[in-house]
C-alpha cells in the first residue's frame, strides 16, 4: 500500500515537535511508515490516513471524534484507529492526534532489546 508523502512529512514534523528530533524512529511498516517513540508505535501512515495507536481504552473515544477502526485484511487492529487526512486540515488538528499518541508511548517502559 502506498502512502501520502505530504501527510508523511506533516506527521514527521508533528512527531519531531512532540518527541524531540532524536526521540523517535521512523520505520517502514504495514506498507507505509510508522513512527515509534520509546520503542512503541505511536503513529503511522496507512494510504491517505493517519494511523494512531490510542490503546484499547482509547478506541471508543477516538471513534466518537471521527476516527475509524484500523484493519489489516479481515483483522481489526486492537487499540489502533485511522483518521482521514481530510480531517486533518491544519497542524493543530494533526497535533491533537499525534501528541497524545507520543505521550502514551513515552509513558510506557521501553521494550527490551532483542538480541
Amino acid at each position: 500500500m502506498a502512502y501520502d508523502e505530504v501527510l508523511a512529512q506533516r506527521i514527521r514534523e508533528a512527531v519531531g515537535a512532540a518527541a524531540g528530533d532524536d526521540g523517535y524512529r521512523e520505520i517502514r511498516m504495514f506498507g507505509g511508515l510508522c513512527w515509534t517513540v520509546n520503542t512503541h508505535m505511536a503513529v503511522g501512515t496507512a494510504g491517505d490516513d493517519l494511523m494512531v495507536h490510542v490503546g484499547k481504552e482509547g478506541v471508543d473515544p477516538a471513534l466518537g471524534q471521527g476516527a475509524r477502526r484500523a484493519t489489516m485484511g479481515e483483522r481489526t487492529m486492537g487499540g489502533v484507529v485511522l483518521v482521514a487526512a481530510d480531517d486533518l486540515p491544519d497542524r493543530a488538528s494533526l497535533d491533537a492526534w499525534v501528541r497524545p499518541a507520543v505521550e502514551r508511548s513515552l509513558a510506557r517502559p521501553p521494550k527490551p532489546a532483542r538480541g
